[in-house]
């Protein structure tokens, strides 16, 4: 019988009764055993080969039976099986009715028993089962059905009782019609904010939820070259309108007072910075909380004044941050203002239906007979109430929710004014040619518009001179950037107001490419073109009517439809030609900042420069479509960081570790990182341990930089060699992994001006390639008593750094910057083009320990079932299992960090990672990629200053600023140059 057949065989008699087997015997006691009665001695688990009753199945009785055996067994046996055909010569009638009641039980037990559902027909053979049983219980047999129409009853109640009728779902031609599509919308965005541009993005690119939006990542289509060359000769147009906007009012000097506790000088410029101060320039700062410079830094912020009005003391400033910055700046903002009354927004107006009358008599109206090939109109009786309206702003945002504060002792008004404007970057040094060929500075009225009386704000405007006055100055000026070359001519942060025509009446019939006009930049004057590149707009005409809460609704409430625009466009005698006069609905105040590209460096200067645009809310669509038809590219989430790495600029909150949003987003990328890495199977995962990469997925900032002071401390002024820090933090950490679980957050990152410019005369700072030194000022040389001081002040301090390779290779995310030995500078001399040595592999020690816990549960199993001695392998396994338990110094510990390995990665705590190589790690890199515009692989990270001095003070000034870089997946360093570019 094949194995298949056995099987089969064994899972039919799995329920039935075991047989009985009696032996033959001459003895009256043997022969009441046969009968079923128990002997002395046995009982039902008695051996049979003693005389006991069997319960052991046929086919495993039949291997232990005996050559000798005697009696009569159930079945057919060939040569009869060994056993004699005698029968017994007489039974005890009560003896054997015991005996046969326990395989009547069992008997019964196995045919009532079902094997997988709970049916009653599968009581039946299978021959007399249908399956139509299961719905017509006249199908059963007598006996059966009563039980049937008892269960059928309960299921249908049970049933009734959980499960819910399903909803009718609407046609598709229903579900698209736009009150239906607008309502779905409505709907979604309760939970995460949707920009005005959310639709055309979600057809585009890839969506992802961040911060509270759903915002566009990257294309669908492949277009990263594309982007960066429209970056660097074209535009590109990004949606940055979820960045928050915090508008603060009050006395110049009061404002002042309030918010210089949150900046600091030392740092850079702050709110009171006269350029900024005077509304002609956007200023960026870094703030922190009050009172707390250097140590908690909340995050930068970019500002705006609005220019002061002639004979008021009234100022007015906008703060723009990053939605994961707003939670923590807003509380700063009340504290240091002192605004802790909340101003209680009013009450929404009922909007009542102006059809309610004629709706309200439908029985006096006679139905109109439907007309044949004309379309049939949706009823108005099943309208319950007014239409669905577009959600404009903050959709999540309940009504009652305060976003204005205001203080009584100062009067400093706080306003929220979040999703209220909307925000759009173009980059690259065409941006002003795309803003010229899209907008028109707007058209004035003429007497019969001035005359009429109406609610929209532009023919009050034009009633009052002196602002069409300011008007005009301000369409010159704009007409002037038709002449400029480049968007980097302009100075950086230059504000510019004006109010334009609606952008849709000037919309071409195909995508062109937006390019400057030779013909129109002669006509320019030189000299008005020369002045705006020097000094910038002049003051007045930096003002612009977007400041005004009641102009901004305005605009936002008179809005010409779409619906009304293409009538409008429909009646015009030329098709295509511009609507003929504007309508009064269509003009727009807007502001235009400039935005500064690379600052930092001697190479491509001002790269990334262009401009931003700022409109009313509900107007976003009707400037994006414009724009995008001027040929620009547009970008996502992920051009931004490209954006940031190529002006060698942080990007916020990735390379902010010291404030509360970069914590957060590290732990966040830390956590989705391990999922991915979970995912792979253990064959397919790179091994962190072998590879000596002790935190693949974080930067552990704080333990680093207490390293590196505790290896400054106990080194003194002195420079030491790899071995002696190795030696020293070895020996430090093993005694602080036992007292120290986590501690808290003291690093800091360097922001000091003047320390930076220091440190990066130190560095020798040069070009990517290093062909030519950059001319430094009247600066100390480095030396150990600088060094000493500067440390005492910045030992637990972290630096930016710009880090370009010296040969081929591409940094990778989280790869390590570590210090050279001399033999690796002298080969790196003798040769130039070196790749870098080697990292010897390291040794997994937990690899052994996964494997046993994943044995446990197996050994446990088996173990309960044959409590047997084991083999001669298994014996040396546990006895080595045993070994390690009895060698930890603590067993509770191994199991508890047992069941938290995974396979490649270091558990915590963390072993050193500054000395866990054979190179001293200063940092790591957090932004790394193939640079197009060097040529070769750049990255930007973090590296201790102490480390970094440490290092210097040991290089010759031929290697001065080179480490070594090594990816987290290889054992290859790489040679490369750091430059502290300030």
């Amino acid at each position: 019988m094949s194995a298949a057949k056995v099987k089969m065989r064994e899972k039919k008699m799995r329920n039935q009764p075991a047989s009985v087997q009696y032996p033959s015997s001459s003895s009256n006691v043997e022969s009441s055993t046969q009968n079923g009665a128990d002997a002395p001695g046995t009982g039902e688990n008695a051996d049979p080969l003693k005389g006991g009753l069997s319960e052991v199945h046929p086919s495993t009785e039949r291997k232990k039976k005996t050559p000798h055996q005697s009696g009569w067994v159930r079945g057919h046996h060939k040569d009869g099986g060994g056993y004699t055909k005698e029968m017994p010569k007489y039974i005890t009638a009560g003896a054997f009715a015991r005996a046969r009641a326990a395989e009547v039980s069992a008997m019964l037990k196995a045919v009532r028993k079902t094997t997988s559902s709970s049916h009653v027909f599968e009581a039946l053979p299978k021959h007399m089962r249908r399956r139509a049983m299961s719905h017509n219980t006249k199908r059963l047999p007598h006996r059966l059905r009563e039980v049937a129409n008892r269960m059928r009853e309960k299921s249908l109640q049970a049933g009734s009782k959980k499960k819910k009728e399903p909803a009718k779902s609407k046609s598709r031609k229903a579900r698209r019609r736009h009150g239906n599509l607008l309502l779905e919308f409505n709907r979604r965005q309760r939970k995460n904010i949707w920009l005005e541009t959310h639709i055309w993005h979600a057809k585009r690119f890839h969506m992802v939820k961040k911060w509270g939006y759903c915002l566009g990542d990257r294309p669908t289509y492949k277009c990263y070259r594309a982007c960066y060359r429209a970056m660097s000769s074209h535009c590109l147009l990004q949606d940055l309108s979820y960045y928050c906007c915090i508008e603060l009012q009050g006395d110049e000097d009061k404002l002042l007072a309030a918010l210089s506790q949150l900046t600091s000088k030392e740092a850079g410029p702050t709110f009171a910075a006269a350029l900024c101060l005077s509304g002609r320039r956007q200023g960026s700062v870094m703030v922190y909380r009050a009172g707390r410079y250097p140590s908690q830094p909340l995050g930068p912020v970019t500002f705006l004044w609005r220019p002061r009005t002639q004979g008021s003391v009234h100022r007015q400033l906008w703060i723009w941050a990053h939605p994961t910055l707003k939670q923590d700046l807003l509380p700063e903002l009340q504290t240091v203002c002192q605004c802790c009354e909340a101003v209680i927004p009013p009450a929404a107006p009922v909007e009542v239906n102006p059809t309610l009358e004629a709706d309200s008599e439908p029985e006096n109206t006679p139905e109109a007979k439907p007309v044949p090939g004309t379309k049939r109109k949706r009823s108005r009786k099943d309208a319950t109430g007014p239409p669905a309206k577009k959600i404009l702003g903050d959709g999540t945002r309940l009504p009652s929710t305060p976003v204005s504060w205001r203080s009584s002792s100062n009067g400093i008004v706080i306003n929220d004014l979040t999703m209220e404007i909307v925000r759009y970057r173009l980059i690259g040094p065409q941006s002003h040619s795309v803003l010229v060929d899209t907008l028109e500075a707007a058209t004035g009225c003429d007497e019969v518009q001035k005359s009429q009386t109406c609610s929209l704000w532009w023919p009050q405007h034009c009633s009052d001179e002196a602002k069409m006055t300011l008007h005009q100055q301000q369409a010159d000026i704009f007409n002037i950037l038709k002449g400029i070359y480049s968007t980097a001519e302009l100075p950086s942060g230059t504000v510019l107001g004006l109010t334009v025509d609606d952008p849709r009446l000037t919309l071409p019939r195909k995508r062109v490419k937006a390019l400057p006009c030779v013909k129109q930049a002669q006509e320019v004057d030189e000299e008005k073109r020369r002045k705006l590149m020097l000094e910038g707009v002049p003051e007045p005409c930096c003002q612009s009517f977007i400041w005004e809460q009641s102009v901004r609704d305005n605009v936002t409430d008179n809005k010409i439809s779409e619906q009304e625009l293409n009538r409008m466009r429909s009646e015009v005698l030329v098709p295509g030609s511009r609507l003929s006069p504007t309508p009064l609905q269509g003009r727009v105040p807007i502001l235009l900042v400039h935005q500064p590209g690379k600052q930092v460096g001697h190479e491509m200067s001002s790269w990334g420069a262009g401009w931003d645009l700022l409109l009313p809310k509900g107007w976003g669509m009707a400037f994006w479509i414009p724009l995008v038809y001027r040929g620009v590219r547009i970008g996502g989430l992920n051009m931004s960081l490209k954006h940031s790495q190529n002006k060698a600029a942080p990007h916020f909150p990735r390379d902010y570790p010291d404030c509360p949003a970069g914590m957060c987003f590290q732990e966040e990328q830390e956590a989705e990182l391990l999922d991915k890495f979970k995912r792979h199977p253990p064959a397919k995962r790179t091994n962190y341990i072998k590879h000596g990469c002790v935190a693949p997925f974080r930067c552990p900032w704080q333990q680093l930089a207490e390293e590196w002071e505790i290896i400054v401390q106990e080194g003194g002024s002195q420079a030491r060699t790899t071995a002696q820090a190795d030696a020293v933090t070895e020996e430090r950490t093993s005694q602080q992994a036992i007292s120290i679980t986590k501690p808290l957050s003291r690093f800091t990152v360097l922001r000091n001006r003047k320390a930076l410019r220091l440190l990066s005369a130190w560095c020798r700072p040069t070009t990517s390639k290093g062909q030519r030194p950059c001319r430094v000022g009247e600066l100390p040389p480095i030396s150990c008593e600088a060094v000493t001081s500067f440390l005492s002040a910045h030992a637990m301090s972290l630096v930016w750094v710009h880090v370009s390779l010296l040969s081929k290779g591409k940094p990778e995310y989280h790869a390590m910057l570590c210090v050279p030995t001399p033999e690796d500078l002298k080969a790196l001399g003798n040769r130039q083009g070196t790749g870098g040595p080697q990292e010897p592999p390291h040794r997994d020690h937990f690899k052994s320990r996964i494997k046993r816990r994943k044995k446990e549960p197996k050994k446990a199993a088996t173990s309960s079932v044959t409590p047997d001695k084991p083999d001669g392998k298994e014996a040396e396994l546990i006895f080595a299992s045993d070994l390690d338990t009895n060698a930890s110094k603590d067993p509770k510990s191994f199991s508890e960090s047992s069941s938290d390995l995974v396979l490649g990665l270091w558990p915590d705590p963390l072993p050193s990672v500054a000395s866990h190589c054979s190179r001293v790690t200063v940092g790591w890199v957090t932004q790394g990629d193939f640079s197009m515009s060097a040529g070769c692989g750049e990255a930007l990270g973090f590296v201790s200053v102490a480390g970094l001095l440490n290092t210097l003070l040991n290089q010759t000034s031929e290697h001065k600023g080179k480490l070594l870089l090594r990816n987290p997946t290889s054992l290859h360093y790489r040679f490369a140059k750091i430059n502290v570019e300030v």
